[in-house]
């Protein structure tokens, strides 16, 4: 009795007219708005039946009864069909709120840092206040139910110009290599840091226990898990204690957790390419973007992560890739290079001297990481420790040569390396800031892909020897952030943060080697910043 008289109702106030063949979405939305309204205070009404008068009951039942009504099945299908449709047409306008407007979200960071290095000799390199601003402009856009386009332009740079007009030292450096572009300070260029698609299904041909995704572009590879969280914002792709540069490629991820039982399991395949051998438009022989047999191969990267187990608190994350081509500068290059440099009497010399390095396939090499991560000790044993995130982590990594030699050798050598941390409510202002701590050691041969890591004084995770940091956080307003951080990296072998040829040749830090070239044997940095993100 209760829904008749609504749906009667509902139809009564609707009106033959709200079903015209020119009716517009909007005014069918109004409609439907109005509906519910009316719905919910007939329902009111009818809560109230004891205590209605007579009056009221027999007006209803009037209403029931009118001829002006007429009702069937019919007829209230051809409603549900409408409101069904209208859903649909709502939906759409969600998923294109913005019309065809990318939405955009906007991280900008001011830094000063405070940067030591300390010489095998005794003597100081520094900068006492480096000052830089950098700008992330996110941009999203999901143009249907499937698939979502993502990107992030990025502006990184010094407070003005530089005393020799160029921020990007290039010769004979890695400052404008493309894995790096928006990780150094360089010009005020605003670059394109990620730009891909994204394409996600709950079921996999046909399997509705596996869900997955597909995604090609310049993808999201810098800042990934362990390093996010000092970074203090969400994980990227890989694992960042063995890669963390900007990389074009490709993923697919598989959610494995209803077909396995195990909770948490998921499998991610990864490819890319972080270099490309093809000639320039417009040669001379006509053969535009061929291969160059005088330069060097394509670099490319296989490999996958994947996720055993990860029940919401405690995760277990592996990573695994190879890499082939890489690139690096030989024994005799170098020689010849500080042998010119040493005899030079003029910038013009200086530049001769530097124009006899070029890079060369120099081999292959093989990454792992495997780590555990706590997010929240124990259970219920404190607030503190509920909301502190532990992880350590292991990788190793493994050369194989070419006759030019990796790392200072022909041989292949494994290197390994240790990372452990700990991102905790800070104790003054636990709701609003948090602490961390990170300590990661890494051996003689230990090479790892983290040349666009967060840092000014060199990447830390890439060191051969010990590194310690601290940092807090704290949350000022809830687009306002400030932050500081003490960085102290201890070198025992040379080479830390060079690429994959005789310049990564490990030297003891006490050798004669180190002190020829005065090697940095410590690094630190005090930074400070102000961000906001909206």
């Amino acid at each position: 009795m209760k829904k008749t008289i609504i749906a009667l109702s509902a139809i009564a106030t609707i009106g033959t007219s709200s079903f015209a063949a020119n009716v517009s979405t909007a005014d069918m939305m109004k409609q439907i708005e109005a509906l519910k309204a009316q719905i919910e205070a007939l329902e009111n009404k009818l809560g109230a039946t004891e205590t209605t008068t007579k009056a009221n009951k027999e007006s209803l039942e009037k209403m029931m009864n009118s001829d002006s009504i007429t009702v069937n099945d019919a007829r209230f299908k051809k409603l549900e069909k409408k409101v069904d449709n209208i859903g649909k047409t709502a939906t759409d306008a969600k998923i294109q709120s913005g019309g065809d407007n990318l939405k955009w979200d906007v991280d900008f960071r001011t830094q000063v840092d405070n940067i030591q290095y300390k010489h095998v000799s005794g003597k100081k390199s520094k900068n006492n206040a480096l000052m830089t601003n950098r700008l992330w402009l996110g941009m999203a856009y999901q143009a249907d139910t499937n698939s979502i386009f993502y990107g992030t332009l990025s502006y990184n740079k010094a407070f003005g110009d530089t005393a020799n007009h160029s921020q990007s030292n290039t010769n004979p450096g890695y400052a404008d290599f493309d894995w790096v572009t928006n990780e150094n300070a360089t010009d005020n260029s605003v670059k394109v840091k990620e730009a891909y698609w994204l394409y996600t299904n709950d079921s996999f041909l046909g399997n509705k226990d596996v869900s997955w995704t597909a995604s090609v572009g310049r993808r999201p590879s810098t800042d990934g898990l362990g390093i996010n969280l000092r970074a203090d914002q969400k994980r990227k792709s890989p694992l960042s204690h063995t890669v963390n540069v900007e990389f074009d490629g490709a993923s697919a991820r598989f959610n494995l957790d209803k077909v396995t039982g195990i909770e948490g399991m998921w499998f991610k395949l990864c490819a890319g390419r972080g270099l490309t051998n093809a000639k320039q438009r417009f040669t001379m022989d006509g053969t535009d973007y061929s291969d160059d047999d005088t330069l060097n191969d394509n670099v490319d990267m296989l490999g996958f992560i994947f996720v055993p187990w990860d029940n919401g608190q405690y995760s277990v994350h592996t990573n695994y890739a190879r890499a082939w081509n890489l690139i690096g500068y030989t024994g005799s290059q170098l020689q010849t290079y500080q042998s010119n440099m040493a005899a030079a009497t003029s910038y013009s010399d200086m530049m001769n001297a530097r124009a006899g390095l070029s890079f060369n396939d120099v081999g292959d090499m093989d990454l792992a990481t495997i780590m555990f991560k706590a997010e929240g000790i124990g259970d219920g044993i404190s607030d503190f420790l509920d909301d502190t995130t532990f992880f350590a982590s292991y990788a190793m990594s493994v050369t194989h040569p070419t006759a030019l030699g990796m790392l200072g050798t022909t041989d292949s050598k494994v290197g390994q390396s240790f990372w452990i941390g700990l991102n905790m409510p800070c104790p003054l202002d636990p709701d609003k800031a948090r602490i961390g701590i990170e300590w990661n050691h890494g051996t003689k041969y230990w090479r790892s892909m983290t040349y666009g890591e967060d840092t000014y004084a060199g990447s830390k995770i890439a060191a051969r020897g010990d590194a310690w940091e601290i940092y807090r956080n704290q949350k000022l307003t809830d687009a306002l952030e400030f932050g500081l951080s003490y960085l102290y990296i201890d070198y025992d072998y040379t080479g830390s943060n060079s690429f994959f040829g005789a310049e990564g040749t490990p030297y003891d830090i006490d050798s004669a080697q180190a002190a020829a070239s005065d090697a940095v044997k410590s690094a630190q940095d005090i930074k400070a910043y102000i961000r906001y993100r909206f």
